[in-house]
């Protein structure tokens, strides 16, 4: 009993997925279990007549987690992540059909075009800097440029191209926090030489592209860069199920989370290029992205989209305005939590015109509560999605939340488990 309570709780987290396949190449910050998804799909196939054209639509694809679990199952998959890093790592997992072989052999020319360079290094931002040793920068600075002079739109390229991000970590004596934000201050002792990590990654994708070869899993799955608050032309009735984990309205800051990756590979120079360039296609679910939109927080709340939750939100809104005043960062939770509905209410809105009637949605989300005021976020969504056309709603609780830790910032307990939406 006490183990399956623990795989139940676990099933809305992406850690056991570290041990799995092709999963495990990278660490998201947020996820859920894989093996979960693949249960709820072959559940949800069978419900609907185990049919040839049975799709699973996730909008908030993250790395793959999804689409993957698909594949596994055998039926069609589409992802939307909206993150330009996360997406690219994401396609590289769905090339899981690709020559392992040849996969090998690309990785370890670009190890050895590494080897023999020496131009002087590149610039890096002072993040990359306080992250590695000067020999490890080296290294990585040789891997960065290798990568650059191979560059070619193959799967094999693709792959070779994620195994330099997998081991930025590993290679870096910074440490991490529990989501995975970059802490230059704080370090680890077991650190990897940034080459050596980099060979091993590529034997260990290569066995688990062996892997996933022999595993039974048929290659139907699709990632788009895509934000899922715009509406994507011709989805119009193609999904059976919808299996996803928003964003939660915790103030995680999802672009922060990739800055050091981002900033290895030159994609951006600092705090400013993150606004720029990765946050305006994400959900705004931390009050960093939303500091230029407060003036006009009310403004939002009056969008005929959130008629449903309008008192309630409101109220909200306005304690949280009022409380931020009495702490010292002014954090403009109101606003986050204005727009997050604000985004999710146009979500549910495009998710209402790809579903099939008699489609499912599972969301995996947890509740909030900002500078300790509580936001009832399930119920808020499932009325949202109501209010665009599914028909009912229920939440499933996993694991109760914010009980654990003494450090925390308030004592309203908050749940996480899954919100079903009926279509």
């Amino acid at each position: 009993m006490k183990q399956d309570e623990t795989k139940q709780k676990a099933a809305t987290t992406f850690i056991d997925n570290l041990k799995l396949p092709v999963h495990g190449w990278y660490r998201y910050t947020a996820g859920f279990s894989a093996q979960w998804a693949e249960s709820v799909i072959e559940t949800e196939h069978v419900r609907t007549g185990g049919k040839d054209d049975f799709t699973v639509l996730d909008p908030f694809a993250g790395s793959g987690t999804t689409m993957l679990a698909a594949d596994q199952i055998g039926v069609s998959s589409i992802g939307f992540e909206s993150h330009p890093l996360v997406n690219e790592i994401a396609a590289a997992k769905l090339a899981w059909d690709t020559d392992p072989e040849a996969f090998a052999q690309k990785g370890k020319s670009i190890a050895n075009i590494a080897a023999g360079i020496t131009d002087p290094m590149y610039e890096y931002p002072a993040i990359v800097e306080k992250c590695y040793s000067k020999e490890n920068l080296q290294e990585i600075d040789k891997l960065r440029k290798a990568l650059e002079r191979s560059a070619d739109d193959t799967p094999e390229y693709k792959l070779a191209k994620i195994a330099f991000i997998c081991v930025l970590r590993s290679a870096s004596h910074a440490g991490t926090a529990t989501w995975q934000y970059v802490l230059p201050n704080k370090t680890k002792t077991n650190v990897s030489g940034a080459l050596k990590a980099y060979l091993h990654q590529i034997d260990v994708m290569a066995s688990d592209l062996i892997y996933m070869q022999n595993s039974g899993a048929v290659k139907q799955s699709n990632i788009l860069e895509q934000d899922s608050r715009k509406y994507r032309e011709g989805m119009n009735d193609k999904i059976d199920l919808v299996l996803t984990s928003p964003p939660y309205a915790n103030n995680y800051d999802y672009a922060d989370a990739t800055r050091l990756e981002l900033s290895v590979l030159g994609e951006i120079k600092g705090w400013g290029d993150l606004q720029d360039i990765i946050r305006p296609g994400l959900v705004r679910s931390c009050s960093q992205m939303v500091s230029k939109e407060k003036k006009r927080t009310f403004e939002y709340l009056e969008d005929p989209i959130l008629a449903p939750i309008h008192d309630e939100i409101i109220d909200v809104c306005q304690r949280l305005d009022e409380e931020k005043e009495h702490h010292g960062g002014k954090k403009n939770y109101h606003t986050m939590v204005a727009l997050y509905f604000l985004d999710l209410a146009h979500v549910f809105r495009n998710l209402r015109a790809y579903c099939k009637e008699g489609s499912r949605v599972c969301f995996v989300v947890g509740d909030s509560a900002p500078y300790g005021i509580y936001v009832p976020v399930d119920e808020w969504l499932g009325r949202l999605a109501q209010s665009v056309g599914f028909y009912d709603y229920s939440f499933d609780k996993t694991r109760d939340r914010n009980i654990k830790w003494k450090n925390r910032k308030h004592r309203v307990p908050l749940k996480e488990g899954y919100l079903w939406i009926e279509g």
